[in-house]
């Protein structure tokens, strides 16, 4: 099964600091902006399959604001019970102004 890169925002779209939902093939996914550093994990919380997007991001970690838990968006792993399986993260690149994901 081959790579499909899909154009998901401009970089303008999304502060430093910001989030962004986006879905792709149904699936949905949080595009980070980590200091102008993007990451993409997809946005449910691995406790209670709750949107991550509702939550915080402060530097890379994401907190859920259901219960608390918190991962790191660079690496999808759990920092903060009440989760205990990472979040899934996807390859992200950037191409001038325009964000792409890897699936």
């Amino acid at each position: 099964m081959g790579s499909k890169w899909v154009k998901v925002a401009n970089c303008g779209e999304i502060a430093p600091g910001g989030m962004k939902v986006v879905e792709i093939d149904g699936i949905p996914l949080a595009i980070c902006n980590v200091e102008g550093t993007y990451y993409a994990v997809q946005d449910e919380c691995t406790h209670e399959t709750y949107p991550l997007t509702e939550g915080t991001l402060e530097g890379h970690v994401l907190t859920c604001v259901l219960h608390g838990a918190q991962f790191d968006v660079r690496t999808g792993k759990v920092l903060q019970p009440p989760a205990y399986e990472p979040v899934r993260t996807y390859q992200i690149a950037v191409n001038g102004e325009e964000i792409f994901v890897v699936l």
